[in-house]
């Protein structure tokens, strides 16, 4: 693995030096079948499983036979809780259940280290000074990614620690989405084509997933 070296820029877009990333977070061979078990898990995990159904022993009504077993030319029939009846029980239907399940943490490392080695290997990554912004205003987030020229994109915002002025002023653009260092997973880095980090963020996630 071959070290990954970016230019850092300023917020206005002009060089400030250079980082190198750890090769064996951002350039690590891709391996897709890492990156659909782990989103895999992850959307199943956000599944809420609270659908349901009643059976034929929860569905009211049927307490009596609805005729006499022969004689009127009619098929027998011995309740109409029955699935065949309208307004009967339902066969094998869903029950509130827990869709989520487990991956071995060594798993999940190496397909985030996938996905992100895949973003760098794209030129998607883009390193920044610091983000500038220290009002509530969307408007400055808009400004930040024209410069950057990233505006025509979805971006990941990655920033190293809370930053209520960055988090709120971009919740409501379409396609751009800000994650802390600690919370950066594989499904947002994966359906966002570009990701923005900031110099420290960066620093965080090679510590963090490092060898």
């Amino acid at each position: 693995m071959s070290a990954v070296t970016l230019k850092i820029v300023t917020a206005k877009n002009r060089q400030a030096g250079s980082i190198e990333l750890d090769p064996a977070v951002f350039s690590v061979p891709i391996k897709p079948y890492l990156l659909h078990a782990e989103v895999r898990r992850q959307l199943a995990r956000r599944r809420r499983g609270t659908h349901s159904t009643k059976n034929r022993a929860a569905v009211s009504g049927g307490g009596v036979k609805p005729w006499r077993q022969k004689g009127t030319g009619r098929a027998r029939q011995g309740s109409i809780r029955s699935p065949q009846w309208a307004g009967g029980g339902v066969v094998f239907g869903p029950v509130p259940r827990d869709y989520s399940h487990a991956l071995p943490k060594k798993v999940r490392r190496a397909a985030l280290c996938s996905a992100l080695s895949l973003r760098a290997g794209e030129g998607a990554v883009t390193v920044v000074k610091e983000l500038e912004i220290e009002e509530y205003k969307t408007k400055q987030v808009l400004e930040l990614l024209s410069a950057l020229k990233l505006s025509e994109a979805s971006v990941l915002i990655v920033i190293e620690d809370a930053n209520p002025y960055v988090e709120r002023s971009a919740r409501n653009l379409p396609g751009i989405g800000v994650v802390r260092a600690a919370g950066v997973n594989v499904y947002d880095v994966l359906r966002h084509d570009k990701l923005l980090l900031t110099r420290a963020a960066a620093e965080t996630l090679c510590k963090r997933l490092g060898a």
